[in-house]
């Protein structure tokens, strides 16, 4: 078998990578659509008349919803497959992201409900994307590429404030912060159109060859990209979640998510608002600013998930070599409360750009998925595990908010962006154990 392997390695085609490039994209445009409110909010606030806790509220509307339907958009992955469910997602956020430009037309509490009513509908429509990401990459890649596969698109959500941040910036500062909602709508509308061409199956894409066929399922590529040989549409949906939450790796992993996530969503929601209101920059400065530690972000993204397959190549096994970028980077992250005790803006730039290095090594989460959910109902797993990493999309807006609003400085926030990160590095030093794919009872 190994000798028929190396024969067609030359020859087999490399359609994964287009796939997961794919994935990439669509998860960077979803990363631009959420954080469109974050640049659009300095502006939109002195507009609307909107504090900082009323801030908080709204910029947690996209999660409310989002946490809410990770179940039901799990359970329509396992029923309608993964390529049109996606397709759908990606029209329908953009639709709602394209109509977040009209709230300008109103005044009041019109505009306050319109805006949240949108958002809530922008949450609820990227729900099924993250855990078809993770069964798109079961399906095409084999264990000891995952690990790669899962830090590069996970990490366009740093790339996605490099491409586009200082794009939004300056069409806020230039023309208002209604257009920054129209331009990212219509590209994902546009893209939407695009995936349904090129997604398929690896069964049945037409640019797969035998050779990578073999070579992926040999590695321990699932293949079945929408689970149905596996029969997950009979799944029974209150029972899969039960056994899940009943498993004490499993739980831990959820656990350590949502900890991981804080930091993603101060930095899509309070971050600019951080470097204007604290640091005193102009909304096109803290556009400009952000790219530093979100490049940073994406690099380490990217290297943590080769140091994490790299590992597991050199005979470490899956648990270390998933634990030892999650745990290292985790605790490199917590240099953000550094940002609390320097002065020049340079210097909290370049603290926030080695915390968000950090938190890319570390943000593996998804590559865990892949090798831990069950092969029945992986829908739902992965709908679980971003149900539990999503409400710090809820808490976080709204406690910093509270935090701002109480102390007057963003001091406290900073700290408890920190301490979350430190609860994660226990959750999978102490909770987590061996990590293992599940198997359902």
């Amino acid at each position: 078998m190994g000798a028929g392997l190396a024969m067609t390695a030359v020859k087999r085609s490399r359609v994964r990578l287009l796939i997961v490039t794919m994935l990439f994209i669509a998860t960077t445009i979803n990363y631009a659509d959420r954080a469109t409110l974050s640049i659009a909010g300095p502006s939109l606030a002195k507009d609307l008349g909107l504090d900082a806790v009323a801030m908080g509220y709204v910029f947690s509307a996209f999660a409310w919803s989002y946490v809410l339907a990770q179940l039901p958009g799990g359970w329509l992955l396992d029923r309608y497959g993964a390529k049109w469910v996606y397709a759908g997602a990606i029209f329908l956020w953009s639709a709602f992201t394209l109509m977040q430009g009209a709230v300008g037309f109103f005044t009041g509490f019109t505009a306050v409900a319109v805006l949240f009513g949108l958002r809530l509908l922008v949450g609820l429509a990227e729900a099924p994307v993250f855990p078809a990401n993770a069964r798109i990459t079961a399906a095409w890649f084999p264990t000891a590429e995952r690990g790669t596969a899962s830090a590069f698109f996970n990490s366009s959500q740093y790339f996605a404030t490099v491409l586009f941040t200082p794009l939004m910036g300056f069409v806020v500062h230039h023309y208002g912060w209604h257009h920054v909602f129209t331009l990212m709508g219509a590209l994902g509308i546009a893209f939407a159109l695009l995936w349904t061409q090129v997604i398929h199956g690896p069964k049945e894409h037409p640019a797969i060859n035998q050779g990578e066929r073999d070579y992926i399922e040999a590695g321990g590529a699932l293949l079945d990209m929408d689970g149905r040989d596996a029969g997950v549409a009979q799944v029974d949906a209150g029972r899969t979640i039960r056994q899940l939450l009943a498993n004490r790796m499993l739980l831990g992993i959820y656990v350590g998510q949502y900890c991981i996530t804080t930091l993603t969503y101060f930095f899509l929601t309070w971050f600019p608002v951080y470097l204007v209101k604290e640091r005193g920059l102009s909304i096109l400065q803290a556009g400009f600013a952000a790219v530093l530690p979100a490049l940073c972000g994406f690099v380490g993204g990217i290297l943590g998930g080769w140091i994490s397959d790299r590992l597991l190549k050199r005979g470490y096994s899956l648990t270390a070599s998933r634990k030892i970028p999650i745990v290292g980077g985790m605790l490199l992250s917590m240099v953000i409360v550094g940002c609390n005790y320097v002065a020049t803006d340079a210097l909290v730039v370049g603290l926030m750009a080695l915390a968000f290095f950090g938190k890319g090594v570390g943000a593996l989460g998804w590559a865990v998925v892949s090798d831990t959910s069950p092969r029945q109902g992986g829908g739902l797993s992965g709908g679980l595990f971003n149900t539990f990493g999503n409400t710090a999309g809820i808490t976080t807006p709204i406690a910093i908010g509270y935090i701002v609003q109480q102390t007057g400085s963003f001091n406290g926030a900073l700290v408890f962006v920190g301490l979350n990160a430190l609860v994660a590095v226990f959750c999978y030093l102490v909770v987590v154990g061996e990590i293992r794919r599940v198997e359902l009872r």
